[in-house]
């Protein structure tokens, strides 16, 4: 009972405070992290009264599952972005930028937390430095997802920036490999090749083969219903079984076989798209379908976000200067690589911006840097610190860029007077 009471309560919340914040014109993505964090347990949850907000963290990490599988559904989506008749027109751009954009931000955190290091080198380590400059990488697919269905955006800059996302987390996972194994060699003393560079390309290997066997197996079970109804049922089912086994891993002998559910969802979403006649369609569907659970999965990462690595001030200067640093990187690296790949003036100025929000993925990696035993738990707090901050403002910035760059359009006169006739007709029916 207390479950399905957290989930109503946190659905009906974020629905009330989009409301709230519809004279602001905020995006709902703002409105629903808000809300998760004041039912969470730093504010309401905090009178310990059940029924009206998270009472603990616990009672948050109950629903981590639904916010495993609405990230499953989002890399589904942006899997629908690697359609081949666009890949054609963009996807040179994207893999370059995609790429270029990554190694900046985590090159210009390294060295703006290097320097650090050597001012307080008894608060920063360099094994810490370098997790921290790799998960720079990580960008939050939800939340530009969730800004791009909102306001219906539309056009190069839309069209280049859902590849580039979901492009971004397969570089951020290399490099957070690669770096977290340096920082490991550091920490204990000795070098595991295999950890540095055996395990991350199996992962990315392994993902993408398993992504691309069940969109294979999505289509050909597709045609087995004529019922549209029935083929969303078949693809939901799909995206809830390759989320399943995303989560599984094993060893063979010294080598660890793991997959990324994104990736493995982002895969089965793209050979879904390129293989199906009916995609489109189905994927409409299933936008429909997935909205209360996005909104569901915004709340709860809002109850998650942690106020107490405020005490800290270490932690407060660290992570703004991980903040800063990672947004020129993604900035200027998106900007100097677009105007390499020419792009349009406008892609080259507003991009970099779309990039800013951080949040599921970056969690995951400070997740797996715990490992580093002490020394994880900065890197944990530096990156909470980061993501509430990102993700209150990120969303923000993102609608921001899209609106300068053209691609969001304000509602016609047409359309205001339309849906304002309708509501006095409505009014006074119920009068």
């Amino acid at each position: 009972m207390s479950i399905l009471l957290s989930v109503s309560i946190a659905v009906l919340s974020g629905l009330l405070m989009t409301r709230a914040f519809k004279p602001f014109k905020l995006p709902s993505v703002t409105a629903y992290l808000i809300a998760g964090l004041l039912i969470g347990p730093y504010f309401l949850g905090s009178l310990q009264i059940n029924g009206l907000g998270f009472i603990s963290e616990e009672a948050v990490s109950n629903l981590s599952l639904i916010s495993q599988i609405s990230l499953a559904f989002i890399a589904f989506s942006i899997g629908n972005e690697f359609r081949l008749e666009e890949l054609k027109k963009t996807g040179r751009q994207a893999v370059i930028i995609g790429i270029f954009q990554a190694l900046a931000a985590t090159v210009l955190v390294d060295l703006a937390l290097f320097a650090v290091h050597l001012i307080i080198p008894d608060k920063l380590s360099v094994a810490q430095l370098i997790t921290l400059g790799s998960i720079a990488t990580a960008t939050a697919p939800a939340a530009t997802l969730m800004v791009v269905r909102q306001y219906k955006a539309n056009g190069p800059l839309t069209k280049l920036l859902l590849p580039i996302v979901a492009l971004d987390d397969a570089v951020g996972l290399i490099i957070f490999a690669v770096s977290f194994g340096i920082a490991k060699s550091l920490v204990s003393g000795s070098v595991d090749l295999i950890s540095i560079i055996v395990n991350p390309l199996i992962e990315i290997v392994a993902s993408l083969a398993l992504g691309a066997l069940m969109g294979f197996l999505l289509t050909q079970l597709e045609k087995m219903f004529n019922s549209n109804t029935n083929r969303l049922n078949m693809t939901i089912a799909l995206v809830f079984l390759a989320a399943s086994l995303s989560m599984t891993s094993f060893h063979i002998g010294p080598v660890h076989v793991g997959f990324s559910s994104l990736l493995v969802c982002m895969m089965l979403g793209t050979v879904f798209c390129n293989t199906c006649p009916l995609s489109e369609d189905i994927m409409t569907a299933s936008d429909k379908w997935t909205s209360p659970l996005f909104a569901l999965f915004f709340v709860v990462s809002g109850a998650e976000l942690q106020l107490s690595v405020f005490k800290d001030s270490a932690i407060i200067i660290i992570g703004i200067i991980y903040i800063v640093f990672r947004c020129l990187g993604k900035y200027f690296g998106a900007r100097c690589s677009a105007k390499a790949t020419n792009c349009s003036p406008e892609i080259c100025k507003y991009l970099g911006i779309t990039l800013f929000p951080q949040a599921g993925v970056a969690l995951g990696m400070c997740a797996t840097a715990m490992q580093l035993g002490e020394q994880g738990n900065l890197i944990r707090n530096i990156t909470l610190f980061a993501v509430l901050i990102y993700e209150l403002v990120g969303p923000l910035l993102t609608k921001d860029a899209l609106m300068k760059a053209g691609e969001i359009k304000p509602m016609s006169d047409e359309v205001r007077n339309r849906r304002q006739i309708k509501l006095e007709t409505i009014s006074k029916k119920d009068s």
